[in-house]
């Protein structure tokens, strides 16, 4: 036989005995789909950012098939209307999702804030952190070098005069903010009314906050006496607000000395 042809025909052989064996393996060792799981996944906006408290789009919707959770209103960057189709699919009456946006609680800029250094390395509030608590003298404020910038789907965020400012209209309560801030000084709050906000974290002393920022709090608990719905309150030597008992009165705003307290204006 002529070799040329003979090789042709081990080739083609092998060729059909290695394609029979995926075939017969593939359906050996098959993963059974989850259809509803697929499904669900598709309704989800797939930002995979883990606010509904699972790994990502495909892990809520995972864990709705199996009815590992019924609550179709985990997703917040979808909202209700996520919600609505989610519920269509399970059978389920649907869950309001209660619109949030990112509040940076800092108003240590440029013209507030005074710097210990000048800070010329990676262009990570991370990273800047990690040498004496970052440039600036208050060690609880905004680095202002864009962490959350960077981490946010939405370009709901940026920096302004050195500290990150949140777009309420383009926020969508992800949580990826909130995550990566390595000062923890970002947090959620309704979007639904108006609602005074203290935009300080600083835990020093009056004194120590005053010369390290113009706009800290002081802790001098006017905010508090002044509030007459006791939405005010005091956490080691920081103002914090209660939205869910604020009426955005500004009684607090004229009180505080130092303007460390501002009506944030909801969408």
């Amino acid at each position: 036989m002529n070799p040329i042809l003979l090789a042709v025909i081990i080739v083609a052989g092998i060729g059909i005995i290695a394609g029979a064996l995926l075939a017969i393996l593939s359906k050996i060792m098959a993963v059974p789909v989850d259809e509803k799981a697929a499904e669900l996944e598709e309704i989800l906006p797939g930002a995979n950012c883990g606010a509904c408290g699972f790994s990502g789009c495909s892990g809520y919707a995972a864990a709705l098939s199996s009815g590992k959770t019924v609550n179709t209103g985990l997703c917040a960057p979808g909202g209700n209307e996520v919600s609505a189709k989610v519920a269509a699919v399970m059978g389920l009456a649907a869950e309001n999702v209660e619109p949030m946006s990112a509040v940076v609680f800092c108003s240590g800029n440029e013209e507030n804030a005074s710097n210990k250094m000048v800070y010329s390395g990676v262009q990570s509030c991370r990273l800047a952190t990690q040498l004496f608590g970052g440039p600036k003298e208050c060690v609880y404020g905004c680095v202002g070098l864009g962490d959350c910038v960077s981490v946010c789907p939405y370009d709901a965020i940026k920096i302004c005069g050195g500290v990150a400012v949140v777009d309420p209209a383009l926020c969508r309560a992800c949580k990826r903010c909130v995550n990566v801030c390595p000062k923890k000084i970002i947090g959620l709050v309704p979007k639904s009314q108006a609602s005074a906000a203290v935009l300080c974290k600083s835990h020093d002393k009056g004194a120590v906050t005053r010369k390290a920022c113009k706009a800290g709090c002081i802790g001098c608990t006017k905010c508090v006496k002044a509030c007459p719905n006791e939405a005010v309150s005091m956490d080691n030597n920081v103002a914090v607000v209660d939205p869910a008992k604020c009426t955005a009165c500004g009684a607090c705003v004229e009180g505080c000395p130092t303007g460390a307290i501002e009506i944030i204006m909801r969408v």
